[in-house]
């Protein structure tokens, strides 16, 4: 049989996503000497295992509270800052909900959602293609930042002032328009750029 390949993050914790000695630890110890471990820019672990052994290694990954995800053209898990202004204030139960409604959805191409709890941005959320900005009860939107450049491409703002229930609501509406219209292997950023910030916007706003 072949290699099948996965990925690893710990979830999220006051601090930021940390992996704790013991996630490390069995995952280390259960993989085998084939397999392969590749660290990825959106804080991901991408794990290759024999498929024979798949499912018995994901089950005693997820037991140490490691969180396991698909590789690919998908959303990636949500990429946060570390919460430095404490869980409460920063929203970390947000960023748990919003992560479980977008990671793994298929998309044209791999997709990266970004959260900061606070203007202060650590997670660089304006170098992701979906950036979500905790302003104290509200929430800024940003799209179509790219990292991958000598000249990169700031997310521009979507939506400003949006309360976490909308917010939720509009960053699964540009996931699924994008899943819809974007062509295969097309970049979010390009994506936004063909169809315009101002097309999408109303998009997205017709939908209601």
């Amino acid at each position: 049989m072949g290699m099948m390949k996965f990925a690893v993050t710990p979830g999220f914790e006051v601090g930021g996503t940390l992996f704790k000695p013991e996630q490390l630890a069995l995952l280390g110890s259960i993989i085998g000497d084939n397999a392969k471990i590749e660290l990825t820019n959106f804080k991901q672990l991408y794990v290759e295992i024999e498929e024979e052994r798949l499912e018995e290694v994901k089950g005693e990954l997820t037991k140490t509270g490691l969180e396991i995800y698909p590789v690919g053209y998908v959303t990636k898990s949500l990429i946060t800052c570390n919460f430095c202004r404490g869980a409460e204030d920063a929203g970390l139960d947000i960023a748990q909900k919003l992560n479980q409604a977008i990671a793994g959805i298929t998309t044209p191409s791999p997709l990266k959602v970004g959260y900061a709890g606070c203007a202060l941005g650590t997670s660089e959320p304006l170098l992701k293609d979906i950036g979500v900005v905790k302003m104290r009860d509200e929430f800024d939107i940003y799209i179509g930042g790219e990292p991958k450049s000598l000249k990169p491409i700031f997310a521009e703002l979507f939506v400003t002032g949006v309360n976490t229930e909308q917010m939720m609501n509009i960053v699964q509406r540009v996931i699924t328009y994008f899943q819809i219209n974007g062509k295969n292997k097309e970049k979010f950023s390009k994506f936004v750029k063909r169809i315009s910030i101002t097309e999408l916007r109303e998009a997205i706003a017709s939908q209601d």
